[in-house]
């Protein structure tokens, strides 16, 4: 991937959970120069197991070849129903960012009383791996995953889709998206 070059288009997917039964995630094709040119959306279950086929079903909905990554935000999402990013990949052939924002001791325990005996759950959890700090250059943190794409040009990647703030574009507009979907539907 040449990551300078200006057309290069992330997919961002977030979503908006508001505690029922379904979660809404938004994808939003951006190229590096903000330009949006691209849009679909899916729903997954809230406590559900479907969290990675909503991803794949948004990237199969859009079929474009013009996509060089995908960025998500967070691998757990509404309550708790885990992203496999390394399928996304596997599936997609494209590289797969996971970005979130907070320092944390991590979610096993969260995972383990709201679904005691889960181990498929847990294990999926686990299977993500630690997070790698990335410092942006006003000094805001974030915390990234990657698979198909080396921890260093993901933080440079997630740098130059940031304006401001911490939340590189792709994200914030899909998570803006995400919302205004959600609660049109409920």
């Amino acid at each position: 991937m040449h990551i300078p070059k200006k057309g290069l288009r992330a997919l961002g997917i977030a979503e908006s959970y508001a505690g029922r039964e379904h979660s809404t995630l938004a994808g939003i094709v951006m190229r590096k120069d903000l330009i949006i040119d691209g849009c679909a959306v899916s729903r997954v279950t809230v406590g559900g197991m479907d969290a990675t086929d909503g991803v794949l079903a948004i990237v199969h909905a859009l079929d474009r070849r013009d996509i060089n990554m995908i960025l998500l935000s967070g691998c757990v999402i509404a309550f708790f129903n885990i992203i496999d990013p390394g399928r996304v990949h596997d599936r997609t052939g494209l590289p797969v960012i996971c970005v979130t924002y907070e320092e944390s001791a991590g979610l096993e325990g969260d995972i383990c009383h709201h679904f005691p005996g889960d181990t498929a759950r847990l294990d999926a959890y686990r299977h993500l791996g630690k997070r790698t700090p990335h410092i942006l250059p006003d000094g805001q943190k974030m915390y990234l995953r990657s698979w198909g794409l080396d921890p260093a040009d993901a933080g440079r990647l997630c740098t130059s889709f940031t304006c401001e703030g911490k939340i590189p574009e792709p994200l914030r507009v899909a998570r803006l998206t995400a919302r205004a979907i959600h609660s049109f539907i409920t």
